[in-house]
């Protein structure tokens, strides 16, 4: 039998965006094994270890679980190792070193290189390097955005480098609905029926930037007292953005609603989509918004680019220019034929970002190694 094993920080990583994966090789008839921190339970895994991975590359804890990593790769005698997030990257790749030279396979997935465009110059310096020298140990290194791409391509040393499109987004929960089932759906969670509903789905920290979105109502409410954002997300910034939004006297019109178990929902019910983060790889959360032909008015980073097309499908801005955003976000609102337009073409261009697509472009790629 076959084996294959997948490697990431924690095992909501895998829960989230690679169940698809597991299921295509269990009906191979692989052998699917994991290896992450955490307790959730994982579906189509035979067997799941658990290693004491750390986030933090200081975090001493993953000496022991690079230890007990090189130790499952050698006994389990895997055909592909496919390693996902920075510490599950580094581990997994140094762990199955020696087991490489003896066939092994090893598949690195990239959600989005520390050392992106415009990047402080730390982050050049800290992580290019490591990039550079775990590639040489990588097989297939897998990129999610056309920037990420063109960097791999020219500068690191994996066997083989190729562009996917992410981790793709759930069309069965994710789709546009009827205005009927729209209405049914904010009188079910309490929200008017003729109020402009901005969202954003995203934890709450320094990156995702919520306090340009707070400084953007600021703006909105006082031309249209209409208008709600909805920022659903767990709070990791010790209440900073919530502060802000009192500060700012805008408390009323925005709704933080921590994490939630039907985002969907939440999405469904919204107009537009927005995103104030300071660097991603490819959100899912703007694609979950496009599927549902929601326009999306976004920060500029190589993430939001890769998905939006400016003009057409919504709008890119300058990161922290709340003024500009707030104008865009208005000419949505005051223009019918160009929302219309704009969700449209939500519609068209995220096609390829289903999960079923992309399941597709990752068989092709195992397809190789099998």
């Amino acid at each position: 039998m076959k084996k294959i094993l997948y490697v990431a920080t924690v095992a909501e990583h895998f829960y989230y965006f690679h169940l698809p994966c597991f299921k295509m090789f269990k009906e191979k008839g692989w052998q699917v094994d994991v290896a992450c921190h955490g307790d959730r339970e994982l579906p189509y895994c035979d067997n799941k270890f658990e290693i004491p991975i750390k986030r933090s590359p200081a975090d001493k804890e993953n000496i022991q679980a690079y230890r007990e990593l090189k130790a499952i790769i050698k006994k389990g005698n895997y055909d592909i190792v496919h390693c996902h997030t920075p510490m599950g990257g580094i581990l997994a790749r140094l762990a199955a070193k020696d087991e490489r030279k003896k066939g092994t396979k090893v598949i690195y997935t990239a959600h989005g290189f520390h050392f992106f465009k415009g990047a402080p110059l730390l982050n050049k310096v800290i992580f290019y390097p490591i990039e550079w020298v775990m590639s040489t140990m990588t097989d297939c290194l897998i990129t999610i955005n056309s920037e990420d791409f063109s960097v791999a391509k020219k500068h690191l040393k994996a066997k083989k480098i190729v562009k996917v499109n992410g981790v793709g987004y759930n069309s069965d929960l994710f789709y546009k609905i009827s205005e009927e089932e729209k209405i049914r759906l904010r009188k079910e969670k309490g929200y008017p029926e003729d109020a402009i509903i901005l969202i954003y789905v995203a934890e709450m920290n320094a990156n995702k930037n919520q306090g340009m979105l707070v400084r953007m109502m600021k703006r909105l409410t006082k031309e249209n007292k209409n208008i709600r954002l909805l920022i659903v997300g767990a709070d990791n910034y010790e209440g900073k953005y919530i502060r802000l939004a009192e500060e700012l006297g805008v408390s009323a019109y925005i709704d933080f609603l921590g994490h939630r178990n039907d985002a969907c929902d939440l999405v469904h019910l919204s107009d537009i989509a927005v995103g104030s983060s300071l660097r991603e790889g490819l959100p899912v959360n703007v694609m979950e918004a496009m599927a549902c032909g929601l326009p999306v008015v976004l920060s500029d980073n190589r993430g939001h680019r890769e998905l939006c097309r400016n003009g057409s499908n919504g709008y890119i801005v300058a990161p922290d220019d709340d003024e500009t955003m707030a104008k865009r976000v208005a000419e949505l609102i005051n223009d019918k034929a160009l929302y219309n337009k704009f969700s449209k073409n939500s519609l068209e261009l995220i096609k390829p970002y289903s999960k079923e697509e992309v399941l597709q472009e990752l068989e092709a790629v195992y397809n190789e190694y099998i």
